[in-house]
């Protein structure tokens, strides 16, 4: 039911009955007239249209009035040559199948060049036609999409034709997305059919049609074609269900409508009253929408705990077709003011369209009775793309194909299907050679109905499936990002890789940094428990089944004087004794984890259990109390060109003003100076002041004072230093101890053995005076604090 409210919408034809009948023009009948039009074709020399495709010309002509027809002519006519003699499983002429699926796109609006290409989808795959007579008949374009659309040989691939011939498709649908329309036509009238196949071949049918082209129907944005298959595949799979859900809906249509239509009329004159020119429809569910509806209401019991009924509102919804996007909005006001809008179930897809170009005005109202109704609002152009999807937006080759005078760039002819879902299966497609991979894959990927939009601290847009984890984002921002990813930020809080990512979430993902060329860390296994998308799963996969060898250590030159060292050659020096020790050649070397020594600091070495050799800075508490105990302090030098095999790590502080975002800039001014950070402990304010402390991993010695100097000139921080192990072992109250966790947790190639470390105390909340780093004693009346409830906040950055 269809009511108008206003003034008719623009375009809109006008019709004016009139009082008894009318002649045609010049007083011929309506068979004189057929006689005579055919007799004018004829004399102009056009070939006449096959009676068979009449009824297709005609729901064509209503789209398309300047088609060519003659070309649609020629193509039936091939295709009923090729395909004579040949029978359907139902007995019909086998022509009957390229027909049906041609007046299915025909009534989406499918261009000329769709239809031809329909009309012989099959003649390639089912006769002896070629695709190179095609092409000579009918052009490249023409011989493109029937190529697209053609299966492959189970000869020649076996039981993995199927998987192999949806990639097919979907490889050449990323360059012409009517390649997929056509099949999805195909599909549907093989559906409608389907009740003459054998039962086990109408569930295999059934079941990829179920997971894998109604959701390809659904990211085009085909929702006509999508509703017919879900309810098709619903009564194959599940027919005792579409039963019962089919007999309410029977049932519902034999009584009076006492809900929605007196709602439409009383909608369509309050709009008219406000000068709205508007249509207001009713829209009656399909089956499987109706099913979903039951199966929430048997899921939320009443008040007597039984199931809940049906009721009259949930078999359909109103519509109302508006001109213009600002009288959306404008019938909204007049909704949301006349009756009572039901909180939550506002959604504005016309301001942030689906993934699939879907856009309306999505309310609820409660009417006087309590009967809640569902409204959807959209323009005449945002129905025709609800409707039909990528269909609407005509051929993506010509000029204004989106419905604009000029032409649009070519990603924008090609939308939805470029650069959206159909570019991500298509990139990970090509690293799965693997047939049965690439299908297990596909279907999950399609799994998930809805999708998702985060961005970046960049500002870049990234589009995921529900359900996607920080992991995922990390690798659709690229495969080598994934593979050094060591943390993301979301919505300016540290958080975990494993996190579920929100529509509208602020994401920033941080990776480790050094020389780009030098071997990434790499995932974890545990990352496949959180990874949702077939890309990030794939290449997790693939990096531990093989993950890639270092790479080649090169050695060269000395850098001149004053210049950090390559990177090359500070992996090849990498490994040697960062210190030598006098009389005791080759020792085991410990760089003490208290106050972690860098180069050029002063330096003693004690010797300790097992015969090797701790190194502390000079005026480190845990040192002198070392030396207190009678322990000689060994001569030690900093050997040049020496390191640890995992690089000097260095503990920094930084005293600052507690404000918003500030763990953020200082983590990215250390890692703008190209410095890793293993772990890092962020304690809670105390009187304004915040105190964080960084352990980092130096690609040299000499980037210490530079790292310093970025953190610095951080807003806010107003000392930063390096601390030492308090005195007294660095006691803390029952239930209190610093949490910072990161690479550092496990063994640490410069802790010393367990006996000597208890003669060691751990690093403390207060530093010590240190003249030679400018560290200074905390404020007075500034109490050391361990965080919330005894923990310190910390992160880890491996």
């Amino acid at each position: 039911m269809t009511i108008e409210a206003g003034q008719p919408l623009a375009g809109q034809p006008t019709s004016v009955r009139q009082a008894g009948p009318k002649r045609p023009l010049g007083g011929l009948g309506r068979a004189a007239l057929g006689r005579a039009g055919r007799a004018a074709l004829l004399a102009t020399g056009r070939t006449p249209v096959p009676d068979a495709l009449e009824p297709l010309v005609q729901a064509h002509r209503r789209h398309h009035p300047q088609a060519d027809l003659g070309l649609l002519g020629r193509a039936y006519r091939l295709a009923e040559a090729s395909h004579r003699g040949q029978k359907r499983k139902s007995g019909e002429p086998y022509i009957t199948h390229p027909l049906a699926v041609t007046m299915i796109l025909a009534q989406l609006g499918a261009g000329t060049t769709t239809l031809v290409s329909s009309l012989l989808h099959d003649t390639v795959e089912d006769t002896e036609l070629t695709l190179a007579q095609v092409s000579e008949e009918f052009g490249p374009e023409v011989a493109y999409l029937v190529d697209g659309v053609t299966k492959l040989e189970k000869v020649d691939f076996g039981a993995a034709a199927e998987a192999e011939t949806f990639r097919k498709m979907l490889v050449a649908t990323g360059d012409d997305v009517r390649v997929m329309v056509i099949k999805l036509a195909d599909r549907l009238h093989n559906m409608r059919t389907i009740r003459h196949m054998k039962p086990a071949s109408r569930i295999r049918i059934a079941k990829v049609t179920r997971d894998v082209l109604i959701p390809l129907a659904e990211r085009l944005g085909i929702q006509v074609l999508k509703a017919e298959l879900e309810d098709i595949v619903f009564a194959t799979l599940h027919p005792e269900e579409h039963a019962r859900t089919r007999a309410l809906l029977a049932g519902h249509e034999t009584v009076p409508d006492a809900l929605f239509e007196p709602f439409a009329r009383t909608l369509a004159r309050q709009l008219a009253e406000a000068g709205v020119a508007a249509e207001v429809t009713v829209r009656p569910r399909h089956c499987v929408s109706l099913h979903r509806v039951l199966l929430k209401r048997a899921a939320a019991p009443g008040r007597d705990g039984q199931p809940q009924e049906p009721q009259p509102a949930d078999f359909g919804r109103l519509l109302v077709v508006v001109e213009e996007n600002a009288d959306c909005y404008a019938v909204l006001g007049e909704l949301h003011t006349c009756w009572t809008p039901l909180p939550g179930e506002f959604k504005d897809f016309v301001a942030a369209p689906k993934f699939n170009l879907y856009q309306s005005l999505h309310t609820a109202v409660a009417l006087a009775g309590g009967e809640v109704v569902e409204v959807l609002v959209r323009t005449r152009r945002m129905h025709e793309i609800a409707e039909t999807g990528v269909v609407a937006l005509g051929d993506p080759r010509q000029p204004g194909a989106n419905g604009s005078d000029q032409a649009g760039d070519e990603l924008d002819r090609t939308d939805p299907a470029r650069p959206g879902w159909l570019s991500r299966l298509l990139e990970w497609q090509q690293e799965t050679p693997d047939p049965d991979a690439f299908w297990s894959a596909l279907t999950a990927d399609l799994a998930g109905d809805r999708e998702i939009t985060v961005v970046t601290e960049s500002g870049e847009t990234l589009q995921l499936r529900a359900g996607a984890s920080c992991v995922d984002a990390a690798y659709l921002l690229g495969e080598e990002t994934g593979h050094r990813c060591i943390g993301a930020r979301v919505n300016g809080r540290l958080t975990a890789l494993s996190t579920v990512l929100q529509d509208g979430d602020r994401v920033a993902i941080l990776t480790e940094q050094g020389d780009p060329a030098a071997r990434p860390s790499g995932p974890a296994p545990e990352w496949l428990a959180h990874a949702r998308t077939a890309a990030a799963r794939l290449a997790i996969e693939r990096w531990l089944a093989d993950p890639p060898a270092r790479p080649p250590v090169v050695r060269a030159a000395p850098a001149a004087a004053g210049q950090p060292a390559p990177p090359a050659l500070r992996t090849a020096e990498r490994g040697a004794a960062p210190v030598a020790v006098a009389g005791r050649p080759g020792a085991a070397v410990r760089l003490a984890r208290c106050c972690t020594p860098v180069p050029p600091d002063e330096v003693s070495g004690f010797a300790i259990r097992g015969g090797a050799v701790a190194v502390h800075r000079t005026g480190c508490p845990a040192g002198e109390r070392m030396r207190a105990d009678g322990r000689g302090a060994l001569e030690i030098h900093w050997q040049p060109g020496g390191a640890p095999p995992a690089g000097y790590r260095a503990t920094l502080r930084a005293e600052a003003l507690n404000r918003p975002r500030l763990l953020a800039d200082l983590t990215a001014a250390i890692s703008g100076e190209g410095v890793g950070i293993v772990s890092a402990e962020v304690e809670p304010p105390q009187e304004l002041r915040v105190r964080h402390t960084y352990t980092v991993e130096l690609p040299e010695p000499a980037a210490l004072a530079a790292v310093m100097r970025a953190m610095l000139r951080v807003s806010g921080v107003y000392d930063v230093g390096r601390p030492h192990a308090p005195e007294g072992g660095g006691t803390r109250a029952p239930g209190e101890g610093a949490a910072a966790v990161g690479a550092g947790s496990g063994p640490d190639p410069g802790a010393e053995p367990a006996g000597e470390a208890a003669q060691e105390p751990a690093e403390g909340p207060g530093p010590l005076p240190d003249t030679e780093n400018g560290d200074a004693p905390p404020a007075p009346g500034v109490r050391p604090s361990w965080g919330i409830h005894g923990r310190s906040a910390a992160f880890t950055g491996q």
